[in-house]
C-alpha cells in the first residue's frame, strides 16, 4: 500500500500555488491592480506590433527587432497573468498539472528568447552609427531573420530539455512556492536528486546571461567610442537618442534577472522571488512598450499618423 501511494505521489493531478497573497482583504485590490497592468500590457504590445507592421515608415532592421520584443513580453506576460488574475478570484489557486509544464515552457521560451533579441537589437545599434555606409548590406532583411529565429530555436530546445527533465521525474509533494510555474520552486517538489537538472539550468543561465550581455556590452563601448569621435554635437546627439530606449530597457532587465537568480542558496527567498517576479512578468512588459514610444520620435510621428488615418474612416 505504501508504494502504491508513492506511486499516485508521482504525477499529481494539479498543483497548488501559494499566490501572491494569503490576506482574504488584499485579493480584489490586486486583482484590479494587476487586471490594469496586464490590459496595458496587453494593448501596449498588440499596438507595437501592429504599429511596426503597417506603418512604412518603420520597416527598418530596428523595428523588426523592436516587433519580436513587443511579442516576446505579450508572449510571456500572457503566460502567467492569465493564471495569476483567475487564482485571485477562484476558490483555490490550483494549475493542473498539463498547464503547468505548459506555462513552464512557454515562459523560459520567452525570456531566453527576449535577452538574445535585445542582443540583436544592440548589435543593430552598433552597425548604424559604427558603420552606416553598410548597414544596409549587414543588417539585410535575411540576416535579420536569422538574428530572430536562431534565439527562438535554441530557446524553444532550452525550454524543452528543462520542462522535460523536471516532469518526467517524481514529485513529492504540490505546493509550489510562486504564483506561477516557475523551475527553481518546482525542483523543491521533486523526490529525486535535483543535481543533474540544477546544473542544466545554472549553466544554461549563466550562459543566456552572460553572452547576451557581453554582445549588449562590446556594443555600447564601440558604440560610445565612435560617438565620442564625433565632431558634432547634433551627431552625438542623435546617436544618444537611438540608443537611449534600447539602454533602459536591457538595464531594467538584467537588474530583474540577477536580482532574481543570482542570489546565494544561503540567502534565497521564494517571497522575495515572487516580489521581483511580478515586476519581471507583468510591469516590465507593460513599461517596454512605453519607453520606445515615449522616448522615440519615430514611434510617436507613426502613432499620430495612424490616428489621424483613423480619424479620417467614416463611422
Amino acid at each position: 500500500m505504501a508504494w502504491m501511494d508513492k506511486q499516485n505521489q508521482t504525477v499529481p493531478g494539479e498543483f497548488i500555488l501559494t499566490g501572491i497573497t494569503d490576506r482574504p482583504e488584499l485579493q480584489a485590490p490586486f486583482f484590479v491592480l494587476f487586471l490594469t497592468i496586464y490590459a496595458v500590457s496587453a494593448v501596449g504590445n498588440l499596438g507595437m506590433i501592429v504599429l511596426t507592421k503597417v506603418d512604412s515608415k518603420l520597416q527598418t532592421p530596428m523595428y523588426f527587432f523592436l516587433r519580436n520584443l513587443a511579442f516576446i513580453d505579450l508572449g510571456y506576460s500572457t503566460s502567467v497573468g492569465p493564471k495569476m488574475l483567475v487564482n485571485f478570484i477562484a476558490d483555490e489557486n490550483t494549475i493542473s498539472y498539463h498547464w503547468c509544464a505548459t506555462q513552464l515552457t512557454f515562459f523560459i521560451l520567452f525570456i531566453i528568447s527576449e535577452l538574445f533579441i535585445l542582443s540583436a537589437m544592440a548589435y543593430d545599434r552598433y552597425v548604424a552609427i559604427c558603420k552606416p555606409l553598410l548597414y544596409t548590406v549587414v543588417m539585410s532583411p535575411s540576416v535579420c531573420w536569422v538574428l530572430a529565429v536562431v534565439p527562438y530555436v535554441y530557446s524553444a530546445s532550452v525550454s524543452l530539455i528543462t520542462t522535460i527533465k523536471i516532469f518526467t521525474s517524481s514529485f513529492c509533494g504540490y505546493n509550489i512556492s510562486h504564483f506561477y510555474c516557475d523551475s527553481l520552486p518546482l525542483l523543491t517538489l521533486l523526490c529525486s536528486s535535483t543535481w543533474e537538472i540544477e546544473l542544466f539550468i545554472l549553466t544554461c543561465s549563466v550562459f543566456n546571461l552572460v553572452s547576451s550581455f557581453l554582445i549588449v556590452l562590446v556594443s555600447y563601448i564601440l558604440i560610445l567610442k565612435a560617438i565620442l569621435k564625433m565632431n558634432f554635437a547634433w551627431g552625438r546627439q542623435k546617436a544618444f537618442s537611438t540608443c537611449g530606449s534600447h539602454l533602459t530597457v536591457v538595464a531594467v532587465l538584467y537588474a530583474t534577472l540577477a536580482f532574481m537568480y543570482m542570489q546565494p542558496k544561503s540567502s534565497h527567498s521564494f517571497d522575495t522571488d515572487k516580489m521581483a517576479s511580478v515586476f519581471f512578468t507583468l510591469v516590465i512588459p507593460m513599461l517596454n512598450p512605453m519607453i520606445y514610444s515615449l522616448r522615440n520620435k519615430e514611434v510617436k510621428d507613426a502613432l499620430h499618423r495612424m490616428w489621424k488615418n483613423l480619424c479620417k474612416i467614416p463611422i
